[in-house]
C-alpha cells in the first residue's frame, strides 16, 4: 500500500482512496479504490493486431524504467506475471505492489548474484559496495521477455521491423541490455512505425490501378482477415494510402477499400478492405478505392 502511494506513475494503476475499518472475522480491514482495468489475458491478446500487442510491450518498459530509476530506488516485482497486471485504455498497468521490493542483494562474491528461471540462471556482477549489480532492474526485465516479449513483439509485426525486435528479444532473454538500452529501442520502433519510416525500404509497386471515390463507403461485401479490429470484416491500421493499395494487392479476395477517419493510438487510419464494390454508398467520412485493373 505503502508503494502504491509512492510509486505515482501512468502505468501503475492509480489509487483514488482507502480506509482501515474493522469486520467482525478480521480487525483493521483495509478497503482501497483504484482505477478499473481488464483482466490481462494473454490468448486475447494473441488474437489482437501486432500494433496493440507492441503498445502493451511498450507501456510496461516504460513502467520498468520507471521502476529502474524510481524515488525509492531500483524497484522490483517479487511476484512478477500476467495476472499482476490490468489493461487501462490499451496500456498495461500494473496493479499489485504488495510483493515490491527496492532492497538489491547483498554479495560477497559474484556466486551470490544467482538469479534462478525455470528455463534459465543468470550470474551477475557483485560490486565493490557489496550490491549485486543491477539485480532488481534484470529481474524485472527478464520476466518481462519471458512473459510478454517473447509472446507479443515479433508475432505477426511488419516485416521491415522484424530484425530489430528480435534483437530486442533475444537481447532481453540473455540480459545483454538493460532496461535504460531496451527502453530506447523499443521506443525507436515507435517512431519507426509512427513515421512510415519502417516502409522506406519496402517494394511498393502496385499490381494494380484504383479508382478513387470520394466521400462513399461500401456498406457490405466484408471478409474476414487477421489480424482485424472488427470480427466480421478486415478493418486494418494502414500509414497511407500506398500501404493499404499493398495490403489489398496482397489479398486476392480485395476488390476494394475503404478510407475511414478513424485512427488507432499512433495515428494510423483504419481501413476496410472489401471483397466487391457493388453497392457504394454516400458517407462524408469516408473515401473509397476501387480496384480496376489486375
Amino acid at each position: 500500500m505503502i508503494l502504491l502511494q509512492r510509486l505515482r506513475h501512468a502505468n501503475v494503476l492509480q489509487l483514488y482512496g482507502y480506509c482501515y475499518q474493522d469486520s467482525n472475522d478480521i480487525p483493521d480491514t483495509l478497503t482501497t479504490i483504484t482505477e478499473l482495468g481488464s483482466p490481462l489475458e494473454m490468448i486475447q491478446l494473441l488474437q489482437t493486431s501486432w500494433e496493440d500487442r507492441f503498445r502493451i510491450c511498450l507501456s510496461l518498459v516504460r513502467l520498468l524504467h520507471y521502476l529502474a530509476h524510481s524515488p525509492l530506488g531500483s524497484v522490483t516485482l517479487l511476484d512478477f506475471r500476467p495476472r499482476q497486471f490490468v489493461i487501462v485504455d490499451g496500456e498495461l498497468k500494473v496493479t499489485d505492489l504488495d510483493d515490491a521490493s527496492v532492497e538489491e542483494s547483498s554479495c560477497t562474491s559474484n556466486s551470490d548474484c544467482f538469479m534462478e528461471f525455470p528455463a534459465r540462471n543468470f550470474t551477475l556482477p557483485c560490486s565493490v559496495e557489496g550490491r549485486c549489480q543491477s539485480m532488481n532492474e534484470k529481474r524485472n526485465l527478464y520476466n518481462a521477455y519471458r512473459f510478454f516479449f517473447t509472446y507479443l513483439l515479433p508475432h505477426s509485426a511488419p516485416s521491415s521491423l522484424r530484425p530489430l525486435l528480435d534483437k530486442i528479444v533475444n537481447a532481453t532473454g540473455e540480459l545483454h541490455w538493460g532496461i535504460d538500452e531496451t527502453a530506447a529501442q523499443l521506443e525507436r520502433v515507435l517512431n519507426l512505425y509512427k513515421s512510415g519510416e519502417y516502409l522506406q525500404n519496402t517494394t511498393r509497386v502496385p499490381k494494380a490501378e484504383y479508382r478513387r471515390v470520394p466521400e462513399a463507403f461500401i456498406p457490405d461485401e466484408n471478409y474476414r482477415c487477421w489480424p482485424s479490429y472488427h470480427h466480421r470484416g478486415c478493418l486494418l491500421s494502414v500509414f497511407d494510402v500506398n500501404e493499404a493499395i499493398e495490403i489489398c494487392d496482397s489479398y486476392s479476395q480485395c476488390k476494394a477499400f475503404v478510407l475511414t477517419n478513424q485512427t488507432t493510438w499512433t495515428g494510423r487510419q483504419l481501413v476496410f478492405f472489401k471483397m466487391a464494390s457493388n453497392h457504394i454508398v454516400p458517407d462524408p467520412d469516408k473515401i473509397t478505392y476501387v480496384k480496376v485493373t489486375d
